[in-house]
């Protein structure tokens, strides 16, 4: 017995010997075990809800020779994504053209020609050291107790309306500077800065040639003009894919009447973004490029909550074209809507489920004239509001006539940034969901539709999306 005692413990011995020498405390050798790495699980963003990755038949699966659609559906799937419940209301927005407004003053506030606080821009660390200068938000704006220079400052960012006399703020000053590094260009292999790596045929020579690239710079003018321009040169570094724009983000509120000939409709240029009454609205009157601003805005405005310089966080954006239709009609391919079935109401008790014009010249069988507070009707199965009608929605997805027919299968996305200087007609984006004007067809999930992307109506706002990092234990996928 104590021999087979004495043998056992030989053999432990020898068995963690082997696990030590094994094991990742030794750096001369052993076992290949891994390395760890640092991973989080991001908590749910505010107002988002997550829809979980799945495929689908995308598209329109029955042809229909009234309205000229053609039978198109096609297998595509995407990874998990946030989106935000409801349609960017008037209130969120606003949150958006305030913090412009608050950050030009406080700019002038620090600039020797108005205010000249150094207090407002933070120019050196906590030890003296010079850094990249920034606005100090800790500091408050003095609304009311501004001395001379201040109240300048402060004035310069308002009108007064030759009309009516009224003091109101200049939304043609409300400009928004921000960059976007490109990250899709920046990988292409043709792109690398190494030439060898450009081609991996070793039958062929090291490419020479200098790739060429375009960048979109923007400045302002001395005339207070927003100069845009798109510079084609060779490859130089990653600056290269590093984007300037520089986008006006006040809604354009004169869409009301501009969308609609021989209609009175001016009460809601004065009101409709301005009046507290419509905070829980969908904005609209918001371009393709506005609702990017906003996105790249809400992305920096989280990361500044953070604390911590140089964090990584999954940016806002607009959805594709392919995750919006995943998500409105709750990845089941035979809906056309948003809910089971082919009709936007239930007959049995004429409730409706979305806001749109049930009859021609009746929009209010539904309960409102134009639009109505996002959330007013039940979501879709994926927990989303107003996925058809209320206000038609931006995708980030460019249009052509083709576009079904470009796209990968998998997370597809057809993109083109337009240069200036391109054919009107390369600067369309998709929209999707159709609106508070739009008949029974038009709202349907499946129907693809477009406008300009500096178009600016009343009945297109937008939403956001966040992809997802990783995959939760025990999340489900949408088959």
């Amino acid at each position: 017995m104590k021999k087979l005692t004495a043998y056992i413990i030989t053999i432990l011995t020898f068995s963690l010997m082997a696990a030590c020498a094994a094991g990742p405390r030794t750096a001369s050798g052993g076992e290949v075990t891994g390395v760890g790495g640092s991973s989080w699980t991001e908590p749910t963003p505010y107002g988002m809800v997550l829809v979980s990755r799945g495929s689908m038949k995308v598209g329109p699966q029955e042809s229909d020779s009234l309205w000229g659609v053609r039978a198109d559906a096609r297998g595509m799937s995407v990874d998990a994504f946030w989106m935000d419940e409801t349609e960017i209301t008037n209130s969120k927005y606003k949150q958006f053209v305030f913090w412009v407004r608050d950050s030009i003053i406080r700019e002038r506030l620090a600039d020797p020609a108005y205010g000249g606080n150094e207090e407002f821009k933070i120019e050196e660390d906590r030890e003296g050291n010079p850094i990249t200068p920034r606005l100090n938000w800790s500091k408050p704006i003095p609304w009311r107790n501004a001395n001379e220079d201040e109240a300048r400052a402060i004035e310069s960012m308002y009108r007064t309306n030759p009309i009516t006399g009224v003091r109101e703020l200049d939304p043609e000053q409300l400009n928004y500077r921000y960059e976007i590094y490109n990250h899709t260009e920046a990988a292409k292999r043709k792109h690398r800065l190494n030439p060898a790596r450009r081609e991996y045929n070793t039958d062929k020579p090291v490419p020479t040639d200098i790739p060429i690239i375009s960048k979109d710079t923007a400045f302002i003018n001395d005339n207070g003009e927003i100069i845009r321009e798109t510079v084609t040169r060779g490859l130089t570094g990653d600056y290269d894919f590093l984007n300037t724009y520089i986008v006006n983000v006040y809604p354009d509120t004169t869409a009301w009447i501009n969308d609609f000939d021989n209609a009175y409709n001016e009460p809601y240029v004065r009101m409709y973004f301005a009046h507290g009454g419509y905070n829980d609205y969908p904005v609209v009157g918001v371009s393709w490029e506005q609702a990017n601003a906003f996105c790249n805005w809400r992305t920096d405005f989280l990361r500044r909550a953070l604390g911590r310089e140089g964090v990584y966080i999954e940016p806002y954006r607009l959805p594709t074209e392919a995750e919006w239709e995943f998500a409105a009609r709750a990845g089941v391919s035979e809906n056309k809507y948003p809910w089971e079935g082919d009709l936007p109401l239930t007959e049995e008790k004429g409730c409706f489920y979305a806001n749109f014009k049930p009859q021609e010249g009746n929009y209010v069988q539904d309960g409102h004239l134009i639009t109505s507070r996002v959330g007013t009707y039940a979501p879709n199965d994926f927990g989303l509001y107003d996925m058809a009608g209320n206000v038609s929605e931006w995708t980030s997805t460019a249009y052509t006539e083709s576009v079904s027919k470009l796209k990968n299968d998998m997370n597809p996305e057809y993109r083109y940034d337009a240069a200036k200087e391109d054919p009107y007609k390369m600067k369309r984006k998709i929209v999707r969901g159709g609106s508070w004007k739009d008949v029974a067809h038009n709202i349907r999930s499946d129907i693809r539709m477009w406008e300009y992307q500096n178009e600016q109506r009343s009945y297109i706002g937008f939403r956001c999306v966040r992809s997802q990092i990783g995959f939760a234990k025990g999340q489900k996928v949408k088959k």
